[in-house]
C-alpha cells in the first residue's frame, strides 16, 4: 500500500481569545460548530477540513498564523455579506488568475485577532 496525504485534515489558528474568534468563524463565516472542550480551544468544521481555534501551546502567535482559504460561492456577495456582519476588510475580491477554463477569485478579511483569511471561487 503506497502510503501518501489524501487531504488536509485540521488547521489550528492561535487566539489570544477562543471564545470571542469563535463567535467570528461560527457566526460571521458561518462554519459549523462542532465541540469546546475547554474556554481555551474550539473546533469548526469546513468542508472536509477542521479548524481548530485555541490559545499558544507554545507555538504561533495571535495575528501571526498561517492564511486559511475559505472556497466561497458567489464571493463578491459573501465577501459583502460578512463585512456587514462585522468582518474587517483586507482586500476586495478581485481576479487573482485567469487559467484556461475559469478565473480564480481571491479576497481576504481579517479575523479579531488579525488574522488574514482568505476567501477564494473558481468561476
Amino acid at each position: 500500500m503506497d502510503s501518501k496525504i489524501v487531504s488536509l485534515g485540521q488547521l489550528a489558528l492561535t487566539m489570544s481569545n477562543v471564545q470571542r474568534a469563535l463567535e467570528f468563524y461560527r457566526d460571521i463565516l458561518g462554519l459549523k460548530f462542532l465541540f469546546s472542550p475547554a474556554e481555551n480551544l474550539a473546533f469548526l468544521q469546513s468542508g472536509e477540513a477542521r479548524i481548530m481555534l485555541t490559545t499558544s501551546q507554545g507555538a504561533g502567535e495571535p495575528g501571526k498564523n498561517s492564511i486559511p482559504y475559505f472556497n466561497v460561492s458567489n464571493i463578491v456577495e459573501f465577501y459583502d455579506s460578512v463585512l456587514t456582519k462585522g468582518a474587517i476588510a483586507e482586500r476586495e475580491p478581485q481576479i487573482a488568475a485567469q487559467m484556461s477554463d475559469h478565473e480564480l477569485w481571491i479576497g481576504f478579511i481579517k479575523d479579531p485577532e488579525g488574522n488574514l483569511v482568505g476567501l477564494m471561487e473558481e468561476k
